[in-house]
């Protein structure tokens, strides 16, 4: 079976969103353009780590270049964008491996999200072996996600994307883990259950 390239190349509108609750959220990353759409369901932490290595990646790039790549410093206001995921949200697959570069020719950002596959190995040898076969075969791989956006959208992707992590339950103001409408077991008051 030949690998599903969902490519945008620019996107219109690529974004991290959620749908449900607080403590009950499933995170996507969902790009659209010229009337498609695509989504792609993630773990929180894929979100989080996500967007902070493209800050990190587009402060390397404005280093490297001495300030003179189209990257700003911070998330441009005029690129910000608050709105809902578009709906319906239809999960085109489950996230397993992402990647980022930066294509120095074209000054773009190019985002891409593999979906989850699972391997079969005898021995940790062969399943580094695996991955590796896996992550070059460019025509039978995983259905992929790839987006190609300027340095203002990954800016303001980034920053989207940790406003949306950071939107879920607050902390406990002992222990920091997340309070739960429900009520808290914390266990830095011996396990007594807090309501919120």
């Amino acid at each position: 079976m030949s690998r599903q390239v969902f490519l945008y190349d620019p996107p219109d509108r690529f974004v991290a969103g959620t749908v449900g609750l607080p403590g009950r959220r499933t995170f996507f990353l969902q790009a659209s353009a010229s009337g498609r759409v695509t989504s792609v369901a993630l773990e929180k932490t894929q979100v989080a780590a996500l967007a902070e290595r493209i800050d990190e990646l587009l402060d390397e790039v404005v280093r490297r270049t001495g300030g003179n790549a189209p990257v700003p410093a911070v998330a441009p206001a005029d690129v910000a964008d608050t709105a809902p995921l578009d709906a319906p949200v239809e999960e085109e697959f489950r996230v397993g491996t992402m990647a980022l570069a930066w294509d120095g020719e074209e000054q773009r950002m190019i985002v891409e999200a593999q979906a989850l596959v699972e391997l079969d190995a005898e021995s940790e040898e062969d399943l580094a072996e695996a991955e590796e076969r896996l992550l070059q075969d460019e025509e039978n791989g995983p259905p992929m996600l790839r987006v190609r956006l300027t340095g203002s959208q990954a800016r303001a992707f980034a920053k989207r994307a940790l406003d949306v992590v950071n939107a879920g339950r607050p902390p406990c103001p002992l222990c920091s883990l997340p309070l739960d409408p429900e009520g808290h077991v914390c266990p830095r008051q011996n396990g007594y259950r807090r309501g919120v």
